[in-house]
């Protein structure tokens, strides 16, 4: 009788060894840069460029400058605040939580997202300097020893929650991230061939020598890293709801926004490493690294997350309904049928209509369909901020108070000015570091791979390992 186990879709394709992964990867640092990687890197500093002009003038002349008005002193700024910290969220989610769990496929997205979470953290805590008006007075937020006399925070904002939170969040990600580095870093140290490259690549490679104790070591402290950063995932986003959450603005005063608010950012964040990915996919010819079967479990997360935060905008209306509280009814009628009701129902479309199309396996298994769905979670994800913040505020208890909501040029310059930002980064990182983790990819060859490389399997190289030449045979 013959036996035969099937046999997990690979995660690495095209039959790969050990050498072919550091070829594959390192040749992306090593080389002159691509057209494409040059044009994309012109538009992004042009962008970031353009944007440093519009925060400049934004410090120089005030935060008058803005569409605010004295009904709506929150608007696009805290919205950006909001819709960048979430993004940042799926990098904790893929390099922690997804790390204790052994789950393979976040082998070759890791790194990409972990950076992606280091730059919308930064892009994030450019729009809190932004708000405060005076930037060189951004140090009065810590609780640092001053000569000031009763200059002190108030530990009972969300506002200094935040900084907490955020400056907490950006240096376990830094280190999470530059640990993962290390070995990657002292590979390209040993094949750089210039002094130049050698010593900077050397320098921060922490004199990595490959030995047993030293990757017994790097396997210590990951976990340690991973076991920090596993709540970061809850509460940072938790504490940026608070924001509203402890707040009695109708609308805003809900129990819901912690979770509700912590699925959201999980699901922004992997709609923005997807399509992140699938650029970097085509554009370094990693086709053999990110596979379908990385694209369809990604988007897996996305339906699942997409359908919670289906769940509770449901939820957020039958409170407000049951609450029997007129000003919390009046304020969920007000969003879906007021003035701003364009901007509720696009991101009910973005959100929850279109992530379900991820059920069928043809379209979560589409490159094209997959790219177009992030960039449209991600249009839906930035619209729910603007619709929880603007029109909670726009008409409040008194009429005569009601006012409405226009951005202006510097509104949307600020907010270009954290696209350059993100990108240029992203293109300089994905330049100057392996995008993917050349380690980690090589430790799930010989469990994940299509074929079995030659040096540890000892079949020839471009034999399928799934053939039945090596099922075994059980009498």
């Amino acid at each position: 009788m013959h036996v035969t186990s099937p046999v997990r879709t690979p995660l690495v394709t095209g039959g790969k060894t050990y050498a072919d992964v550091t070829e594959d990867i390192c040749k992306q640092v090593e080389g002159k840069p691509t057209r494409a990687w040059t044009i994309a890197f012109v538009i992004s500093f042009v962008v970031l460029i353009y944007g440093t002009c519009c925060v400049f003038w934004t410090w120089w002349e005030g935060l008058g400058v803005w569409g605010l008005n004295k009904t709506i002193g929150w608007a696009w700024d805290i919205t950006n605040f909001v819709w960048w910290v979430g993004i940042g969220h799926a990098g904790t989610l893929i390099s922690a939580i997804l790390l204790l769990f052994r789950m393979k496929y976040r082998t070759s997205i890791n790194r990409a997202a972990e950076a992606m979470t280091i730059f919308a953290v930064l892009c994030a805590a450019s729009f809190i300097l932004m708000h405060m008006g005076r930037p060189w007075l951004a140090h009065w937020a810590l609780p640092l020893p001053n000569t000031f006399g009763s200059l002190w925070v108030n530990f009972n904002s969300p506002l200094v929650w935040d900084v907490f939170a955020i400056s907490t969040y950006f240096t376990v990600s830094l280190v999470f991230w530059y640990m993962g580095l290390v070995p990657d870093l002292a590979t390209i140290r040993d094949r750089a061939t210039s002094k130049v490259s050698r010593y900077i690549y050397g320098a921060f490679s922490l004199g990595w020598n490959g030995g047993a104790k030293t990757w017994a070591r790097y396997e210590y402290i990951s976990l340690i890293l991973a076991g920090i950063s596993t709540p970061l995932v809850l509460s940072v986003h938790t504490i940026v709801s608070f924001d509203f959450a402890t707040s009695v603005i109708p609308g805003w005063h809900t129990t819901i926004f912690p979770p509700y608010f912590v699925a959201g950012a999980i699901f922004s964040g992997f709609a923005m490493v997807q399509n992140l990915m699938l650029i970097t996919r085509v554009v370094f010819k990693l086709e053999d690294y990110i596979t379908f079967e990385h694209i369809e479990s990604m988007n897996k997360i996305i339906t699942l997350t997409g359908s919670i935060v289906g769940v509770a905008y449901i939820t957020e209306f039958f409170i407000a309904w049951y609450s029997g509280v007129d000003y919390e009814r009046y304020a969920f009628i007000n969003r879906a049928f007021g003035p701003y009701w364009w901007a509720y129902w696009a991101m009910m479309t973005c959100n929850v209509i279109s992530p379900q199309l991820f059920w069928s396996r043809r379209i979560r298994r589409s490159i094209t369909w997959t790219f177009v769905l992030s960039v449209i979670v991600n249009i839906g994800m930035w619209f729910e901020r603007f619709v929880i913040i603007v029109t909670s505020l726009h008409r409040d208890y008194l009429p005569s108070s009601w006012a409405m909501f226009s951005p202006t040029m510097f509104d949307i310059g600020d907010y270009i000015f954290s696209f350059g930002l993100f990108f240029t980064l992203f293109l300089l990182f994905a330049k100057f570091l392996p995008v993917i983790n050349m380690f980690e990819v090589k430790a799930i060859i010989r469990s994940a791979s299509e074929r079995l490389p030659a040096s540890v399997s000892g079949v020839a190289k471009g034999e399928n390992v799934t053939s039945p030449t090596y099922n075994k045979d059980v009498e």
